[in-house]
C-alpha cells in the first residue's frame, strides 16, 4: 500500500510548497534525534524527512497524487515501466546494475526567479532606474547557510553509512527483487546536521523580501527581459543563487503608439489648415516639443514622417521614426459668417464633385490608401 505523505506531515492535498516546508520544521522539532533520543522518534524524524522530499519534488508528488509510491521503484516499475530506463530496471532486478550510488551534495544551485514591472513610455523613451522588491530565498542570516545551529560540520549518517541510500529486498512474482532509495534518515545526503538551525530548520535559507534597484535601458520594449545575475533564489544548504529576470511591460500613452521603434501618432487637422497648411507642436517623451509641419493640400490620411524622433534602438545610438497620420476635420457647426466664407470659396474654386472610376488617374492612390486604412 502506498505511504500517505500527505497525512505523514499533516497537511491536505493541495498544500504549497510553503505549507509543506512549515510542517515538517514544526515535526521535525519534535522528532529530530538531538531533541528526542528514542528510536521511535528516530524512524518518525525519518518518515518525515522522506515525505518533505517527496512532496516537494513535482515528480515525485505527482505519483503520489495518482495512488502511486514514488518510493517504491519495484512496484512502480511493475505498474507502469521503469521512468529511469534501462539503469533502473538492471537497479531493480539486479541489485543496482554494478554501479554505486552517491550521496546527493547538500549544497545545491538556486533556480532562477522572475518578475516583472512596469514602465511608462517616456520611461522607456528615457531609460530608469526603478526600485522592486524581490521575495526569494535567501541565505539565513543565523547559520550562514550551514543549516546548522552552531554551525558545526554534519556528520556521517548511521542509517546509510555515509552512501545516501538503503537497499531493500522485496517479493514479485519474480522472486526477491534488490531495490535502491535515497535513506530515508538522510534523504540522500550521507550526512546528518545533529543540530539543525531553529529559524530555517537545517535547510541553509530562509525566505525574505528585499529592494533591488533595476537599470531599465533607454529603448526597452514590452515583454524584454532584464537578466540580474545571482539575484535569484540561493539554494539548498546555502548554495549559489540562480538569477533573477526582470520582464518589462509598457504602460499605453495617450497619444503615441509604439511600432517597433517607430512613433504613431494622429493628427486631427481642420480642413482650412490642411488646405492653407500649418505647425502643430506636439509634446514629446523627453519632456520637450515636436513641432510638426503640416504641408498646404494634405488630404485625409496622409503620413508626415519625422526622421529619427522615434524610439532609442537598445543599447545604440540610433532613433526610429515619428510618423504623423493626418485626419482632416470637416466642422459640423458653422457659424452665418463662416458659411458664406465657404460658400464664397465653393462658388470661386475650380474644383468639381466628381466619381473616381476604375480607371481614372487617382483611384489607383485613392484605393489604396483604403486598404491600408482598414488592413490597420
Amino acid at each position: 500500500m502506498a505511504r500517505d505523505y500527505y497525512g505523514i506531515l499533516g497537511v491536505d492535498r493541495e498544500a504549497t510548497e510553503q505549507e509543506i516546508k512549515k510542517a515538517y520544521r514544526k515535526l521535525a522539532r519534535k522528532y529530530h534525534p538531538d531533541v528526542n533520543p528514542s528510536e521511535e522518534a528516530a524512524e518518525k524524524f525519518a518518515e518525515i524527512s522522506l515525505a518533505q522530499e517527496v512532496l516537494l519534488d513535482p515528480k515525485k508528488r505527482s505519483i503520489v497524487d495518482r495512488g502511486g509510491d514514488p518510493m517504491d521503484q519495484a512496484a512502480g516499475g511493475m505498474g507502469g515501466g521503469f521512468g529511469g530506463g534501462l539503469g533502473d530496471i538492471f537497479e531493480a532486478f539486479f541489485g543496482g546494475g554494478g554501479q554505486t550510488r552517491q550521496p546527493r551534495s547538500r549544497v545545491q544551485p538556486g533556480n532562477d526567479a522572475l518578475l516583472r514591472t512596469t514602465v511608462t513610455l517616456a520611461e522607456a523613451y528615457s531609460g530608469v532606474k526603478q526600485t522592486v522588491a524581490v521575495d526569494t530565498a535567501v541565505v539565513c542570516d543565523k547559520c550562514h547557510g550551514t543549516g546548522s545551529e552552531t554551525e558545526s560540520k554534519p556528520v556521517t549518517c548511521d542509517y546509510c553509512h555515509g552512501t545516501g541510500s538503503v537497499e531493500e529486498v522485496q517479493q514479485s512474482f519474480l522472486g526477491n527483487v534488490m531495490t535502491t532509495r535515497d535513506c530515508p534518515k538522510c534523504r540522500g545526503y550521507g550526512e546528518i546536521i545533529t543540530d539543525p538551525c531553529r529559524q530555517c530548520a537545517g535547510d541553509g535559507r530562509v525566505r525574505a523580501t528585499r529592494d533591488l534597484t533595476v537599470n531599465i535601458p533607454a529603448g526597452i520594449a514590452s515583454g524584454m527581459r532584464i537578466r540580474m545575475a545571482g539575484q535569484g533564489e540561493v539554494g539548498h544548504g546555502g548554495g549559489p543563487a540562480g538569477d533573477l529576470y526582470v520582464e518589462v511591460q509598457t504602460e499605453p500613452h495617450p497619444y503615441f503608439l509604439r511600432d517597433g521603434n517607430d512613433l504613431l501618432l494622429r493628427l486631427n487637422v481642420p480642413m482650412y489648415d490642411a488646405a492653407l497648411g500649418t505647425e502643430i507642436a506636439v509634446e514629446n517623451l523627453a519632456g520637450g516639443e515636436t513641432l510638426i509641419e503640416v504641408p498646404a493640400g494634405t488630404q485625409p490620411g496622409d503620413a508626415i514622417t519625422l526622421r529619427g524622433e522615434g524610439m532609442p534602438q537598445i543599447r545604440t545610438d540610433r532613433f526610429g521614426d515619428l510618423v504623423a497620420q493626418v485626419q482632416v476635420v470637416v466642422p459640423t457647426d458653422l457659424s452665418a459668417k463662416e458659411r458664406d466664407a465657404l460658400r464664397d470659396l465653393r462658388e470661386g474654386s475650380a474644383d468639381n464633385t466628381e466619381v473616381h472610376t476604375e480607371d481614372g488617374p487617382a483611384h489607383e492612390g485613392f484605393f489604396s490608401r483604403m486598404r491600408d486604412r482598414f488592413r490597420r
